[in-house]
């Protein structure tokens, strides 16, 4: 076992029947790495940044507006890139305006020096996710986005571009969050059978359990008649929509943003490329306490078209305090280069679970603040609630 591994954990070394080797690390885990300096920064790092099973990131105080997105390739840094591409620079120390269309790079607060055989993977926040900002994490000498390889030491740097509305942003604002992944546990569907014959990971919008559909992850669909005596059933964003500060919470109004979408008479709708939509899933998912799950983004075995940029569910999901029968997944979908015909419980998207090294002592609800642990048909936190 790596000497840094059994340090940091010494549970591992001592009872292996207790703890799997392989897996997302759990909340506690996540504050051992920065108790111990594998996770450092400058500004201390808050208990409220440790997720279940991830960490929040926070922006540094300055922004490079690029001419284009990049990676920087195993023989640059992301400043070596920077110095060629950065047209001007942004002090985020004081409240400052990220243009829909324009590509920045923003140095994260956050620094890492992991063990050699813990490695790294991130996604955007939901709330990011839902307000179309594309944002992406770059390392020194990465070769691919929104990963970091295992023994990765140095800084941490995040892409953004806002692709439907500005946003106004400053330093120490949370838009994506990392998870630790020991090992690379294979999922398997055999488990994930197994998994919902215990745990009854799908339910109907009725609180009855459904029929999960498992083939290389769990399957859902779109909800386009949703059942709760709603007409509206999805909504489409606004081409010149106004500025959105980040920091105010339940305080926009939504029609300025969004057109709503009335349900379909005929059970279909068409996609157009040039628009953003929140949609739903039909099925209300689960995502059991030792597990997380992400969602497949791209898949053009279904169709021409994005789902859910954010796609992270923590440990938790769809369960809370009182047991809640299930969660919809809220989808931001956009189509890619050509209209696409959608019908009301075509299949989407998939979810894949992967195990966590143990149980994480957070779990995500209301508890810790999540903001979408029992949502229907729901916009980011920022907008008031129709």
């Amino acid at each position: 076992m790596d000497s840094n591994i059994a340090n940091l954990f010494p549970e591992l070394e001592k009872d292996l029947s207790s703890f799997y080797t392989t897996g997302i690390l759990p909340s506690q885990k996540i504050k051992e790495l920065i108790e111990t300096g594998y996770i450092s920064a400058k500004t201390p790092i808050s208990n409220d940044q440790i997720q279940p099973a991830s960490i929040d990131l926070r922006l540094g105080p300055v922004a490079y507006r690029v001419r284009a997105s990049f990676l920087p390739g195993e023989h640059s840094t992301v400043n070596g890139k920077l110095d060629a591409l950065r047209m001007h620079e942004i002090d985020l120390t004081q409240p400052s305006v990220l243009e829909k269309g324009c590509v920045y790079i923003v140095p994260l607060m956050e620094e890492l020096s992991l063990p050699s055989k813990i490695s790294g993977k991130v996604n955007p926040k939901s709330t990011t996710g839902r307000l179309d900002v594309f944002t992406r994490l770059i390392t020194d000498y990465g070769t691919e986005f929104e990963r970091i390889k295992a023994g990765y030491k140095g800084k941490l740097y995040v892409e953004i571009v806002p692709r439907t509305f500005s946003i106004l942003v400053h330093e120490g604002i949370k838009l994506n969050q990392l998870r630790f992944v020991r090992g690379e546990p294979p999922p398997s569907d055999k488990g994930l059978n197994e998994l919902d014959e215990k745990e009854t990971l799908v339910y109907l919008e009725n609180d009855t359990p459904d029929e999960a559909m498992i083939s290389k992850g769990l399957w859902i669909s779109i909800d386009l008649q949703i059942s709760n005596g709603s007409e509206i059933i999805g909504y489409k964003a606004k081409r010149h929509a106004p500025l959105i500060d980040l920091d105010k919470i339940n305080y926009y109004d939504p029609l300025e943003f969004w057109e709503p979408i009335g349900r379909p008479k005929t059970n279909q709708m068409i996609l157009n490329p040039d628009d953003f939509y929140i949609l739903v899933s039909k099925e209300k998912i689960r995502v059991p306490s030792n597990f997380a799950a992400e969602m497949v983004a791209y898949d053009p075995s279904v169709g021409e078209f994005r789902i859910h940029y954010a796609g992270f569910f923590d440990p938790g999901f769809g369960y809370g305090n009182r047991d809640i029968k299930g969660t919809r997944a809220v989808l931001e979908v956009r189509s890619h280069e050509v209209p696409f015909l959608l019908e009301d419980g075509q299949v989407v998207g998939r979810l894949i679970y992967q195990r966590l090294l143990a149980a994480p002592e957070k779990i995500y609800g209301t508890g810790i603040g999540s903001s979408y642990q029992c949502q229907g048909l729901s916009l980011s936190k920022q907008f008031k609630r129709f």
